[in-house]
């Protein structure tokens, strides 16, 4: 930056200062807000552009329309019913929603089986429309001195960031801004009275609080894995904190919507886990349908997939493995592009030798060097030529367990194959259900129809039962299966 533009920014900002006090609409206290409410509507409308270009949106307009009505119900009685407000469904399989400053609301299918009824749906569109009303984006931006959030190297190691390598950095710092303990209990209040307003039940902020706290419990160690208690912390002890607001707001009435068969409805048919148009994981291996390729990652490891790479990371250990492609190769062969990639990562080429993996041309090479957030790192890496595409496959370890860790990112390296077209076509996607439980089902057998890609416990979270339950016979429930 020249040097002779800083007495103007500072210009800037004193002035900003002076005009920035505003009147809380949610509080009525002023407080002070760098943004003004037409640059928070335009943040939020452009970072929603980059969400749904890189994200996606769920290709199923009644889905899209229920979710809108539910949501525009709540905004419209809100305290800032002149936003342009607006809910979507995004296209991610990880339990999340986000809310854009200005009135951009997004929750992802991957939180949808995971909710028991349309007041719970209310309550977790409620709860990001207060984060909206409330102005906490806002405030949170002004405290971070214009937006300048330390996101703290996004990219391959910061697992939050993964789905959404290529927004800007301002759409980064709005999606992954940090609320408060108190503005996370003021949203569960707003979010319990916008939907008691709406005519839902308020239940549906606790319900759904519940329901994602034990979701976490029933996964174990999903470290790496992004969802919305990433954002949203500590859902199990807010549940009593929200209980008084919620008898409040039911005292004296008994009319309330729940509707568990409205959502049940909409979410028969939903994909569950990941979209075979973005790549697969049955297991440990990952197939790619579209791109006609998979790999198997070692057994037990937790894969997580975006649109710009796949992490696989051994349990309870920083041993990792990745796929990606690699973006403007540079050099002539497989070789040079070897050389080129792993040198402008940072690492340098300590030996490695040009070789065929099942019939594609490859260069698997050793590779030492520092990575942010690891620190001084060995990895065994591969470029491998498919349909014309490079793909890296890379395991990274500490230097000092290279040795015992080598054959293992080896094989699966030598994994990595084409597909046919039978094979890509064959891959279908995973699917919610809805099932009558018979007698002798267990969560178990019922999780089986998944092919392994769902815990019992997990389903039974899905259900609203706890692991150790039973399903109950005649009762109608979600399983996952492939369809």
């Amino acid at each position: 930056m020249k040097s002779h533009t800083a007495p103007r920014i500072a210009v800037t900002i004193a002035a900003a200062l002076v005009a920035s006090c505003a009147t809380n609409p949610v509080t009525g206290q002023r407080q002070l807000a760098l943004i003004s409410e037409s640059q928070e509507i335009e943040m939020g409308r452009q970072a929603s552009k980059e969400v749904e270009q890189t994200i996606g949106l769920v290709d199923n307009a009644p889905l899209q329309a229920y979710v809108r009505r539910v949501g525009m119900t709540m905004a419209q009685s809100s305290e800032r019913p002149s936003l342009p407000w607006s809910f979507a469904v995004v296209d991610d399989s990880t339990p999340n929603a986000f809310a854009l400053p200005g009135g951009f609301i997004y929750i992802t299918r991957g939180i949808l089986p995971f909710l028991d009824n349309e007041a719970e749906l209310a309550g977790v569109l409620g709860h990001e429309i207060g984060h909206v009303t409330a102005r906490h984006s806002v405030q949170q931006y002004t405290r971070s001195v214009g937006g300048a959030i330390a996101l703290g190297g996004l990219g391959v190691f910061v697992p939050a960031a993964r789905p959404f390598g290529q927004l800007s950095e301002q759409a980064l710092s709005l999606l992954f801004l940090k609320y408060g303990r108190d503005d996370e209990l003021q949203a569960d209040g707003l979010g319990a009275r916008y939907e008691a307003m709406g005519g839902w039940d308020p239940e549906g902020v606790p319900g759904m609080l519940s329901t994602l706290g034990r979701l976490d419990e029933a996964a174990g160690d999903r470290k790496g894995v992004p969802n919305w208690l990433s954002t949203h912390p500590e859902p199990l002890q807010r549940v009593a904190q929200i209980q008084p607001e919620v008898q409040k707001l039911k005292s004296g009435r008994s009319n309330f919507i729940t509707d568990h068969n409205a959502l049940l409805q909409r979410v028969d048919g939903v994909i569950f886990g990941d979209n075979p148009s973005q790549g697969i994981t049955r297991g440990t291996t990952f197939l790619h349908p579209p791109l006609r390729f998979r790999i198997d990652f070692p057994t037990k490891w937790e894969i997580a997939n975006s649109p710009q790479q796949v992490v696989a990371k051994a349990p309870d250990a920083d041993v990792f493995m990745l796929l990606q492609m690699v973006s403007k190769p540079q050099g002539r062969t497989v070789q040079e592009v070897a050389l080129s990639s792993m040198q402008g990562a940072g690492l340098r080429h300590v030996e490695g030798s040009r070789t065929s993996i099942n019939g594609l041309d490859a260069y698997v090479g050793m590779y030492e060097g520092q990575i942010e957030g690891l620190g001084n790192v060995s990895s065994r890496a591969a470029h491998i030529l498919h349909n014309d595409v490079y793909y890296l496959v890379a395991g990274l370890v500490s230097p000092d367990q290279f040795r015992q860790i080598d054959a293992t990112f080896l094989g699966s390296i030598r994994s990595f194959r084409a597909l046919s077209t039978s094979e890509a076509e064959s891959i279908r996607p995973l699917r919610v259900d809805l099932y009558v439980v018979r007698a002798g089902d267990t969560w178990a057998s019922l999780a089986e129809r998944s092919g392994g890609a769902i815990k019992p416990a997990t389903l039974a979270v899905m259900n609203h039962a706890t692991a150790n339950s039973q399903p109950t016979p005649g009762a109608r429930i979600k399983i996952v299966v492939e369809s």
